[in-house]
């Protein structure tokens, strides 16, 4: 039933792999992990905005730490969907914009936010509800 085991390489393609997020050495799910953490998702969707000097970003994304956030920035840097750009400046300017993947990436990302806070009605309802129960 459901994908592959592990990351394989199909016979017939020998520079593709076949991803199975659900396999735990698969290389997506650290990738889905950077992407779908709170920080990561808050990350891409305020950067869909536009370019975000470090400090800019960290205000936009209330509550963030300054190593989380470097963290964050850092990984997803390393997997392609952030850019980031240092002037050589004193003191360096440092800018972060998305790539193109990741302009699409937050697209669905910032989707899913905006499905998310239109139930929110809903949601806390079900929340009242539900603590009523207990």
């Amino acid at each position: 039933m459901g994908g592959v085991s592990d990351v394989t390489r199909p016979a017939d393609e020998h520079d593709k792999f076949l991803f199975d997020v659900f396999a735990q050495r698969c290389p997506s799910r650290s990738t889905l992990e950077h992407l779908t953490g709170k920080w990561g998702t808050l990350a891409m969707v305020a950067l869909h905005e536009g370019t975000f000097r470090f400090n800019q970003l960290r205000r936009r994304v209330d509550g963030v730490s300054e190593k989380m956030l470097a963290q964050t920035l850092q990984a997803l840097e390393r997997d392609g969907f952030v850019h980031r750009e240092a002037q050589p400046t004193i003191p360096p300017k440092v800018e972060y914009s998305l790539t193109d993947r990741g302009r699409h990436t937050a697209e669905l990302l910032l989707g899913l936010i905006q499905d998310v806070e239109s139930q929110m009605p809903d949601v806390m309802e079900a929340r009242q509800r539900y603590d009523a129960a207990r």
